[in-house]
């Protein structure tokens, strides 16, 4: 079983090479596309639940044992977000069959997905810090040609700036690794913890620290660092947007996680204040966007912003109760923002327009959209007993009982103004006044519902399945409030 957390790897890997070489069979490429991600969501599971059993997973690769060889590393932490990226993929992949188009389908629309989730899968595994770098290369080289495929104006301009933008952030990111190497000998991020903790972290790394906060806030797109962001995941089309808005920025946002609760947690004064400051206003940028756009592409990407802003607050605070929360709402909202893409992805191609003042009434013909979109809506918002509610409550409690008061009232005024931004949507575009549309048919829209609404029941069973759930979730927030445990694991001491 030592080998099971290589699965999620090494599934997608090989499934992209075979995919390469039958570019020209379209139904092919769907159908092993579709059964290798349902095996990699069945391998990501067996870890699941054999990290509750039998605790922390490692593989050295090579044989070679760790600090010194390269170290793959499954807590459950880490295990609940292969699973979760995993499961979203084989629905965006699911509902590309009718939306992408059988153009981008034959320039290896389905290989290029399959890299993307070894990039992400690898990232979330790793236990080398060089190779974090190494997993998000393979990751953005991915999106660079999910955001250009099919040469569309608006596309070619924007893969400009986010190539731009990357191609600096990693160059950052190989530079700041260096600096970390040079200070503490290693890249083994258990030996890193050892080494920083024996040193008491100095002034140097708390430079680092900073360094590594620009590098994956550039990632996750957190304040002043998000203004990449709106325009680049406009772009691409609704499948795309999916994968990107609820796959990319979290993977900068768990790498900000994992280096700040097992390296930099021994000046929390400075850097986690730094953190938190960020994270506030990260909420507020998200907030005045996501009310500013009539767009229903904008408003949900803007509510991406706020995600960001309050993951991190969690974090930022770093208690038991606001780091679990962190962790909840992060797989909360992966869930819930590939769904609400996906469902407004269908708006689109009802109506033919991103514009909410141009549509009006879908209820009438479509209840069966409106309504999810209604329950994805709520669940965004963070309404009891919908699944945005558990992490919310527990970063507010966490927030509260360190006395982290301003934040935790943006946090509570930030779910009023998600609520606005996404009903918004509901009252002009699916109730409003009727209008005549000439998009996709009905049997058409009602295929890429019932594929996005599987992520909606997901979110559902997420909020009122927490007590199934909590064990699962208190188990991966131990590691980050305690990193002894992650560090036993890997270095076997």
């Amino acid at each position: 079983m030592t080998n099971l957390l290589i699965l999620p790897l090494l599934i997608p890997l090989f499934t992209a090479i075979l995919l390469m070489v039958i570019p020209k069979h379209i139904k092919a490429q769907r159908v092993i596309a579709v059964i290798s991600t349902a095996m990699t969501i069945l391998a990501a599971l067996i870890l699941v639940f054999t990290i509750r059993a039998e605790g922390i997973q490692t593989l050295d690769l090579g044989s070679w044992e760790a600090p010194f060889g390269i170290t793959l590393v499954s807590d459950m932490f880490s295990a609940l977000l292969v699973t979760t990226t995993s499961i979203i993929t084989l629905i965006v992949t699911i509902y590309s069959f009718r939306s992408i188009g059988f153009e981008r389908e034959r320039f290896y629309y389905y290989p290029i997905v399959q890299f993307l989730l070894v990039g992400v899968n690898g990232a979330f595994t790793t236990g080398d810090i060089f190779n974090l770098f190494v997993f998000f290369e393979v990751m953005l080289m991915s999106s660079y040609v999910l955001l250009v495929l099919g040469g569309t104006k608006i596309q070619l301009r924007e893969s400009i700036k986010y190539l731009l933008v990357n191609i600096i952030s990693s160059a950052l990111f190989v530079i700041t690794v260096a600096y970390l190497y040079s200070v503490v000998g290693t890249l083994n991020m258990a030996d890193i913890s050892v080494k920083i903790a024996e040193v008491g972290q100095p002034g140097i790394l708390t430079a680092i620290a900073v360094l590594f906060l620009i590098v994956f806030g550039l990632k996750g797109a957190i304040f002043p660092l998000y203004f990449w962001l709106p325009g680049s995941y406009y772009a691409p089309p609704v499948p795309i947007l999916a994968l990107f808005g609820a796959l990319l920025t979290k993977v900068g946002v768990y790498s900000i996680i994992r280096t700040y609760t097992l390296f930099f947690y021994h000046d929390t004064g400075f850097t986690h204040t730094i953190l938190g400051v960020l994270a506030i206003l990260t909420i507020i940028v998200g907030c005045i966007g996501a009310v500013a756009y009539s767009d229903v592409k904008k408003i949900i990407i803007y509510n991406i912003i706020i995600a960001v802003g309050v993951i991190l607050f969690g974090v930022s605070v770093m208690s038991p109760d606001s780091l679990e929360g962190a962790v909840y709402y992060l797989i909360h909202d992966m869930l819930i923002k590939a769904a609400l893409f996906l469902l407004v992805g269908i708006m689109i191609a009802i109506t033919g327009t991103t514009d909410i003042r141009k549509m009006g009434g879908l209820i009438k013909e479509y209840p069966w959209l409106g309504w999810t979109f209604f329950i994805a809506a709520l669940s965004l918002a963070g309404i009891p007993p919908l699944s945005g509610f558990v992490g919310k409550l527990l970063i507010l409690r966490g927030s509260f009982a360190s006395e982290e008061y301003i934040g935790a009232a943006v946090v509570l005024i930030s779910s009023l103004i998600v609520l606005y931004s996404v009903m918004k949507i509901f009252l002009n575009a699916i109730w409003g006044t009727p209008q005549e549309y000439t998009g996709a048919s009905k049997n058409k829209a009602k295929y890429l519902w019932m594929t996005s609404s599987l992520l909606v029941l997901l979110a559902v069973f997420y909020g009122f399945g927490a007590d199934v759930i909590r064990p699962f979730i208190s188990q991966a927030s131990e590691v980050l409030i305690n990193p002894e445990l992650y560090i036993e694991a890997v270095l076997k001491e």
